[in-house]
């Protein structure tokens, strides 16, 4: 596949553009969003070398406005596009230990499903050798500028975000604030005494889903967009992440679970470090502050939630939560279905 000219690159500028707007269409209504558009981009002539990173970097940036709104808290701007009747998928990110020394992460593969195998990643650190630079502006905005073309990300500034007086217990310790890229907003709170981590539904944030109470049980929520399980705590007025749609994991989606969307701008000490070493001592030296291994090829997990298929799956946090045996902290230990 060639390279083709601005006037392709415009063509398949699908990141950031969309359906033609009715001229009497008003700005608050919804996004519209129709079948033609999407047979239109699944048919359209390939135009670039998704061989070549720098080429889809180019098409990327060239696709996008001047300024952009990072939201999920590791930094990482999603983006997917049409490409030869092949829907890819990828990101820009710009990591805290790597922006300020003018590096981003550029990533980009064909889309995940579940009838295929998973596709090769096409991943690159990007620099001045590259003929990409990256300027920090502000403390969470940064400008990134390729072959002509700037663009500048704003990262989410949650720095005032804490959860509300009495949501934590005695016992607990909070982390940081999570915007996952579901939209959900969370707070990462780690239960010193039961050494286990815990995403907990911040709702003082904008609401981004339609919660039902499940048939299992009216403690358990179910998310209508997302597919997130929540449990309603029995000792304070909070809800607590217990699981994820199976479906979504398996295909690495925006609803796969925050695990991917720790709080990275936010944690100015050794909080997470020391609760993992706490959870893991024999990672002791062989981890970050952000839980990074050396070199950062892979990164502590903090999944405690269950992957669900079927509401029935939901019931063994029921039977536990109900057991009148388990009480006080011990209760706590209900939701971590997925051993950290």
């Amino acid at each position: 596949m060639l390279l083709a000219g601005a006037a392709g690159l415009i063509a398949l500028a699908l990141v950031a553009a969309s359906a033609a707007v009715a001229a009497d269409a008003r700005p608050d209504w919804p996004k519209l969003h129709t079948n033609e558009e999407m047979i239109d981009d699944a048919t359209r002539a390939p135009s670039i070398d998704t061989r070549d990173p720098l080429a889809v970097l180019d098409f990327v940036l060239k696709s996008l406005p001047a300024r952009v709104k990072v939201h999920p808290t590791e930094n990482y701007y999603y983006f997917w596009f049409w490409h030869d009747h092949v829907k890819w998928a990828g990101n820009l990110r710009l990591d805290p230990q790597e922006r300020d020394r003018g590096l981003v992460n550029f990533a980009y593969f064909e889309d995940y499903t579940e009838w295929a195998a998973e596709s090769r990643v096409n991943h690159r650190l990007l620099g001045a050798e590259d003929g990409v630079t990256v300027e920090k502006l502000a403390p969470l905005v940064y400008r990134v500028t390729f072959r002509g073309t700037a663009v500048e990300f704003a990262l989410n500034d949650l720095s005032e975000t804490r959860p509300p007086e009495g949501f934590l217990r005695p016992t607990e310790v909070y982390v940081g604030p999570v915007l996952d890229d579901s939209g959900l907003p969370f707070y990462l709170v780690w239960n010193k005494d039961q050494k286990l981590f815990h995403y907990i539904l911040n709702e003082q944030a904008p609401a981004a889903e339609a919660w039902r109470a499940s048939r299992i049980s009216p403690r358990i929520l179910i998310g209508n967009r997302t597919g997130f399980a929540l449990y309603r705590d029995r000792y304070r007025d909070r809800k607590i992440l217990i699981g994820i749609y199976a479906s979504n994991a398996a295909v690495n989606n925006y609803y796969d679970g925050p695990f991917d969307q720790l709080p990275d701008n936010f944690i100015k000490d050794d909080t997470l470090h020391d609760a993992i070493l706490a959870l893991e001592p024999g990672l002791k030296g062989k981890i970050d502050r952000f839980g990074n291994s050396p070199g950062g090829k892979e990164r502590f997990l903090i999944g405690p939630y269950m992957q669900w298929r079927t509401e029935e799956d939901l019931a063994v946090v029921k039977r536990c939560a109900a057991d009148p045996k388990i009480k006080g902290e011990r209760w706590y230990g209900c939701f971590v279905i997925e051993r950290q």
